[in-house]
């Protein structure tokens, strides 16, 4: 049949009303529809090769079984691909084992080389039924506008807008950094540094929260050392034998210019990093060669978080209410961390 085959079309080849096909593309029950009907329309259906108008079901109110995945930074460079990848597995296993496809958005708008999600006025997400959002780089005043516009979404990490609540699901860095904090305690270290980043985000004030929780609860002054280089930032960690380490350049950095002056990770100095190594961080006023250490760290849960993410936005899809979820990291200890002699 030649052009885009319509409801009336098959309806006629079915012998019943449009009204009848309608509700067998929408899945009503056998109650309204008799099997006999059903079956000629399915095979109408099929015989026409019909496929169903996503857009227009989506202005009529309905779900097209589609999530989209919307990303601030690009995931297909090799080292981001790393990354991403855990969060991109477990978005596809649950969407799949939920009957939804998905859709990915890699660039509907760009503005000073970022990526948006609004091209001019048109949110082009809403071809999906609800969008999981994901990156570092996002911006506050499209969140604010998606909350407005009551569009279904969930944020992989945790995010918060005064435009009212945002769904997410996030990697607990608060208790995390506090495990990490005790870890080293008992492991003998008194004198425990946070190295941090220059850039405040939320994960890097939820591991600074953390940090201060702990330290004070052992009654120790918090010293967090903010720098990007790191001969500077040992300097600054002073005596300390213990030191928590935001990014992987930094740890990169601090490793090899420490053993540059005779100090010996782990045996004179303990590192951990405050979750998983990340290929996509760069010191680049201070490049280092990039090692192959078996960092002691915490492990965020990132398949977890994609599969949790999906879940929770086909709960907003079929009208829930925003909620956000933070998941336990787990402590790998790994080979720059030891007891202090």
């Amino acid at each position: 049949m030649a052009g885009r085959v319509t409801q009336a079309q098959v309806a006629r080849i079915a012998g019943v009303s449009q009204a009848i096909v309608s509700l067998v593309l929408n899945g009503s029950d056998s109650v309204r529809v008799s099997p006999e009907t059903r079956r000629r329309v399915e095979e109408a259906l099929r015989s026409t090769g019909y496929t169903v108008d996503i857009m227009g079901r989506r202005l009529r109110g309905k779900t097209n079984q589609i999530l989209g995945v919307f990303t601030y930074e690009s995931v297909f460079p090799s080292g981001v691909a790393d990354f991403y990848r855990p969060f991109l597995l477990g978005i596809e296993e649950e969407a799949e084992a939920r009957g939804f496809d998905l859709l990915l958005f890699t660039s509907p708008g760009r503005k000073d080389g970022r990526r948006r999600v609004y091209e001019g006025e048109t949110n082009r997400l809403r071809i999906a039924d609800g969008c999981v959002l994901l990156g570092r780089h996002n911006d506050p005043a499209e969140l604010a506008r998606l909350v407005e516009e009551k569009f279904p979404f969930v944020f992989i990490g945790r995010r918060e807008s005064p435009s009212g609540a945002v769904s997410y699901v996030g990697a607990d860095y608060v208790a995390s950094t506090k495990d990490v904090y005790e870890w080293m305690w008992r492991l003998g270290h008194r004198k425990i540094a946070l190295l941090s980043v220059p850039e405040e985000h939320e994960p890097t004030v939820d591991r600074r929260a953390g940090y201060q929780a702990a330290a004070r609860r052992h009654r120790k002054t918090p010293l967090i050392v903010v720098e990007d280089d790191p001969e500077v930032a040992l300097r600054k960690a002073g005596d300390a034998t213990a030191l928590l380490v935001e990014s992987t350049a930094m740890a990169d950095g601090v490793k090899a210019y420490a053993e540059t002056r005779g100090i010996e990770v782990p045996k004179d100095l303990s590192m951990v990093l405050l979750g998983d190594p990340d290929p996509t961080q760069r010191l680049s006023a201070h490049p280092v060669p990039r090692s192959d250490t078996d960092w002691s760290m915490f492990r965020i849960p990132r398949r977890q978080m994609g599969a949790r993410a999906v879940r929770m936005l086909i709960e907003l899809v079929a009208g829930g209410r925003p909620k956000s979820v933070l998941l336990p990291c787990e402590i790998h200890e790994g080979a720059t961390a030891a007891a202090r002699n």
